[in-house]
């Protein structure tokens, strides 16, 4: 891809406002913001004053197009370089509704017979792409020693629910059932996400279970969406400010799971699913000040409560979002490593 001069402009200012002393960090990104008993990060807190001054948003003016072009180029600017350490390969994912495009990442020197996650990005169901999570899928695959398949699921409004839920389960079984060509090992096989690509894991395992086949050994679950009911307290708190708004969440959900959808149904909000017994193991990790929080630590409560293995994480001093933020401060790339590790120690090598 190649990177338009204007955004490589943009990706030398963000790097150089992060290579400032503390002191100058923080008179650029304001007095330290308190909410809800939390202190936010001051990496946090700088990329905020960044993408507020650059007019920087999910839903970008214009729409679905705009929207989509500035999540591409946004790990131009954030995302820091690529490591090569880590090979790609293009695959395809055969299924009903044609082939997925999928990107299989191989740390170097990982022997065959690994572990594998199937990866889903963020975006909202309707942004994003392997393109975007590039630096997050190798981040992972490299400190976890795993491989990745990072999967192009189809998105929304071209393709409404259940589309994407579809292609998830769609991309588990590929790899279950292909893990021999993968180089992993089909009993150690996750699948996790962040944010929409959370909540698609978290449905894709659901279904994998109650199904009686194969299912998932672990879920890596990143500030998940989780139930598109409720508006809990989170998103009352951290509706405005923190990047991720209110308004983004019911732009997606809209173009997701337009009426007559019903939101309550399992496959959009995983929470509200009647049976969660039975399920693998889950990470569970949450942001402080994101409008996601409540409903992804309601979750995590729920598992435990149907006696599922569950470790919950939150962030308390991050935003929504601070996986991609790899190439910027140093909370984000711990935050994020904290991830990787849980499922190093799930499914990775001994």
């Amino acid at each position: 891809m190649t990177i338009p001069p204007p955004v490589r402009i943009q990706a030398a200012v963000v790097r150089a406002a992060y290579a400032l002393p503390e002191g100058l960090r923080r008179a650029i990104a304001g007095r330290p913001v308190v909410r809800d008993g939390q202190t936010l990060s001051l990496d946090a807190q700088l990329i905020l004053k960044l993408q507020q001054l650059s007019k920087a948003s999910l839903v970008m003016p214009g729409g679905i197009g705009p929207s989509r072009a500035a999540m591409e180029h946004a790990r131009h600017l954030v995302g820091g370089p690529t490591d090569r350490t880590v090979t790609a390969r293009a695959i395809g994912i055969p299924q009903e509704h044609g082939e997925l495009a999928a990107t299989l990442y191989t740390p170097a020197g990982l022997a065959p017979g690994s572990g594998l996650l199937v990866f889903l990005h963020g975006g909202g169901w309707v942004v994003g792409s392997r393109a975007s999570h590039d630096h997050v899928s190798r981040f992972l695959a490299r400190r976890a020693g795993v491989r990745v398949l990072s999967v192009e699921y189809r998105l929304a409004p071209e393709h409404v629910f259940p589309a994407a839920a579809e292609d998830a389960l769609a991309a588990f079984e590929h790899a279950y059932a292909k893990a021999a060509d993968l180089g992993a090992d089909p009993d150690r096989i996750a699948i996790g996400g962040d944010s929409a690509g959370g909540n698609l894991a978290a449905v894709a395992t659901q279904q994998a279970v109650r199904r009686g086949g194969p299912a998932p050994a672990f879920q890596l679950l990143v500030y998940p969406a989780a139930d598109a009911t409720t508006r809990r307290r989170s998103r009352e708190l951290f509706g405005e400010g923190f990047f991720l708004t209110d308004g983004d969440m019911d732009w997606a959900a809209d173009r997701y799971a337009p009426a007559p959808i019903d939101r309550a149904d399992p496959r959009l909000s995983p929470l509200l699913a009647e049976d969660l017994t039975g399920l693998p193991p889950a990470y569970i990790a949450t942001a402080g000040f994101d409008p996601l929080r409540d409903e992804g630590e309601a979750y995590a409560r729920a598992l435990e409560e149907a006696g599922v293995a569950v470790r919950l994480s939150r962030q308390a001093d991050l935003i929504h979002g601070y996986v991609n933020y790899l190439g910027l401060g140093g909370r984000f790339r711990e935050a994020t490593a904290e991830a990787a590790e849980a499922l190093r120690q799930a499914i990775g090598s001994a």
